[in-house]
């Protein structure tokens, strides 16, 4: 079976692996454009999907977006039996879904129809989810809305980040798409529709969703802390001054929402209920770096207050 494969990070990768274990035909790859990166924005910095294309000897595209009699015609030349979409980041319209005999795939980071939507794993972890999963559906136009057809169920971590549960689903997804590809060649997979009363969403993450909420209680504090790490980030201000915070979890002690509660051996501040002692942070400008580093430097002191 001829399959043209779609993707664009790093999550990627292990479903594209994958295939090219199994012996599948991949025949082509299409990706994002290289991104313009530094302060001039001068160096073009290629997505790891093409970098893991280039590296295996596959063709690569990289429209803009996936649409235009160009881009069609491409596509057709390679005469795909089968699309493959993991992570791709691009809504696909009926007449690229249309052109591959066999349809289109996707491989989803959720249980559908919960978290359908660009940042699935984000909002697990950001919603206290237990459970979260991988789901092959075939593709149609609507969100994240196509037809089951197979689906892997792991537990989130108590403590897991977003970037741990992202290499797990990463690996889930590659195994669930080769069990689902037997199955397809068995002509056992039956699609099963998605109950739209169901659905739940998972939005792009913007700025302000990142910010943490000194109200909320310690668990919740937590969760959104674990949820954008290691990227985006989830921040708070100090006196004006941006600080990214990292390895967060709830703590004993209660004051103001915000308040610092200890900054010597530990950074501990006040939530809206209980407290949580902050691991890492990051001030703006400057890396990663031990929670004890930043406050032996006097960069926070007890009584001040987060915003």
């Amino acid at each position: 079976m001829r399959i043209v494969f779609f993707g664009t990070p790093a999550f990627a990768v292990p479903s594209l692996d994958a295939l090219l274990a199994e012996g599948a035909q991949v025949v082509g790859v299409v990706t994002q454009p290289d991104k313009p990166q530094g302060r001039s924005r001068s160096i073009l910095v290629p997505p790891p999907i093409k970098l893991a294309a280039d590296a295996r000897g596959l063709p690569v595209l990289q429209p803009e977006k996936p649409s235009g009699d160009v881009f069609l015609a491409a596509l057709k030349r390679w005469q795909p039996e089968l699309g493959v979409v993991v992570a791709y980041g691009h809504v696909i319209r009926a007449p690229v879904l249309a052109l591959p005999t066999r349809g289109m795939i996707n491989v989803h980071a959720s249980l559908l129809p919960r978290l359908r939507g660009a940042a699935p794993i984000n909002w697990a972890i950001l919603r206290g989810d237990e459970t979260t999963g991988i789901t092959i559906m075939r593709m149609e136009e609507g969100l994240d809305s196509g037809p089951i057809l197979h689906q892997a169920t792991i537990p989130i971590g108590s403590e897991e980040t977003a970037g741990e549960l992202t290499d797990r689903l990463a690996q889930l997804g590659a195994e669930t798409l080769i069990e689902a590809l037997a199955l397809m060649r068995l002509g056992r997979l039956t699609p099963v529709p998605q109950d739209a009363a169901l659905a739940t969403y998972a939005p792009k993450i913007n700025r302000e969703v990142t910010r943490v909420n000194w109200a909320n209680d310690a668990a919740a504090i937590s969760r959104r802390v674990r949820a954008f790490d290691p990227a985006p980030g989830a921040w708070t201000t100090l006196g004006g001054l941006e600080l990214k915070l990292f390895d967060v979890r709830a703590a004993v002690g209660s004051g103001s929402p915000g308040t610092v509660l200890d900054a010597g051996d530990t950074l501990t501040v006040a939530a809206g209920e209980g407290a949580v002692e902050i691991g890492e942070v990051q001030p703006a400008g400057k890396p990663r770096m031990p929670a004890e580093a930043w406050t032996r430097g006097r960069a926070a002191r007890e009584g001040q207050v987060f915003m």
